[in-house]
C-alpha cells in the first residue's frame, strides 16, 4: 500500500503541475517520470533530451526508441557544455556546470513553448549522494516529482516493472564525463574513447560496468557477480587487446568491481558534504 500511495502522490502532483518539460535521458528514473507525466498530462508535457557528446549514442538511440514506443512527445535539444571552460577543466563541480547548461537550454525551450514548469528525475536516494547537479536544479527552480512523492530507486524500478516498461531493470548509467578522473580535461575525443571502451565490454556480454579514464590507462569496473567471467585469461587477453586498439597503453581490472561514483573516492571529505552541493 505504501508504494501505491507514493504512485498516487506522484500522479496527483503531475496533474496539478499542468504543462511541464521533463529532462529525459532514457534512464529508468527519467523514463518513468516522462511515462507517468504523459499518462497524466498528455500533450501538456514534453520530454526533452540533450544531444550531447557526454551521452553515449547507444543510450541516446534507445531513449528515442522508448519515447516512440509509448508515444511520449519528445524534443531533441543541443547543449554546449564542452564550450564552457568550467566544465572542461573537470573539477568536482563539473556536474553543476553540465546541469546548469541543460536547464538553461530547457528554460529557453519552456519560454518558447509556453510550458509552466521544468522537472527532472531525481529520486529520494539521490539526496544522499554527491550530485552537484542538484544545486543547478535548485538554481533553475526545476521540480523533482519523484522525490516529492517519496520514491526510491527501487520503488521506481518496481513501478516501471508493474507498468511493463522494458527499461525497469536497465543498468544505471551516468554521463560519459563521470568516467574521467577529476583534473583531466573533458574533451570530445576523450568521451568517444570511453564510449568505444564501454561498447567493447557490452559486445563481450557484460551488463553492468564502467570504463574509468586515467589518461593512458583504462580502469575497468565490472559488477561483482560478473567478475568471475572477467577473470578468465581468455577474457582478459581480449580486453587488453581491445582497449589497446582504442589507444590505451594500459588496462586494469578494478578488484572492487563496479560501484557508482567511484571517482568521488579521491575527493576530500569536505568537498562532498551535503551542505556543499545541495
Amino acid at each position: 500500500m505504501e508504494l501505491e500511495q507514493k504512485r498516487a502522490h506522484l500522479e496527483s502532483r503531475l496533474r496539478e503541475l499542468g504543462g511541464v518539460l521533463v529532462a529525459y535521458s532514457g534512464g529508468v528514473d527519467s523514463a518513468y517520470l516522462a511515462y507517468a507525466a504523459h499518462r497524466m498530462l498528455g500533450d501538456q508535457m514534453l520530454a526533452v533530451i540533450a544531444d550531447s557528446a557526454s551521452l553515449a549514442r547507444s543510450h541516446f538511440d534507445d531513449a528515442l526508441s522508448f519515447a516512440r514506443e509509448h508515444s511520449i512527445p519528445l524534443r531533441v535539444l543541443t547543449t554546449s557544455e564542452l564550450d564552457h571552460p568550467d566544465y572542461v577543466k573537470n573539477d568536482a563541480t563539473r556536474c553543476f556546470h553540465c546541469k546548469d547548461e541543460l536547464f538553461t537550454v530547457m528554460e529557453q525551450e519552456r519560454q518558447r513553448s509556453g510550458f509552466q514548469h521544468l522537472a527532472y528525475g531525481m529520486n529520494v536516494d539521490d539526496r544522499g549522494e554527491f550530485r552537484p547537479g542538484q544545486q543547478a536544479a535548485k538554481l533553475h527552480s526545476v521540480l523533482a516529482p519523484l522525490a516529492e512523492a517519496g520514491l526510491t530507486k527501487q520503488d521506481i524500478r518496481t513501478l516501471a516493472q508493474q507498468a511493463e516498461l522494458r527499461i525497469w531493470d536497465k543498468p544505471a548509467s551516468a554521463c560519459l564525463a563521470s568516467r574521467v578522473e577529476y583534473g583531466r580535461p573533458v574533451t570530445k575525443e576523450v568521451l568517444e574513447q570511453v564510449e568505444r571502451g564501454e561498447a567493447l565490454l557490452q559486445r563481450m556480454g557484460f551488463r553492468q560496468f564502467r570504463v574509468r579514464y586515467h589518461g593512458e590507462m583504462a580502469r575497468v569496473e565490472i559488477a561483482r557477480d560478473e567478475m568471475p567471467r572477467a577473470l578468465s585469461m581468455e577474457t582478459m587477453d581480449r580486453m587488453a587487446k581491445g582497449f589497446r586498439a582504442l589507444g590505451f597503453k594500459f588496462v586494469s581490472l578494478d578488484c572492487e568491481g563496479y560501484r557508482s561514483g567511484s571517482m568521488n573516492d579521491i575527493l576530500p571529505v569536505e568537498t562532498i558534504q551535503p551542505a556543499n552541493f545541495l
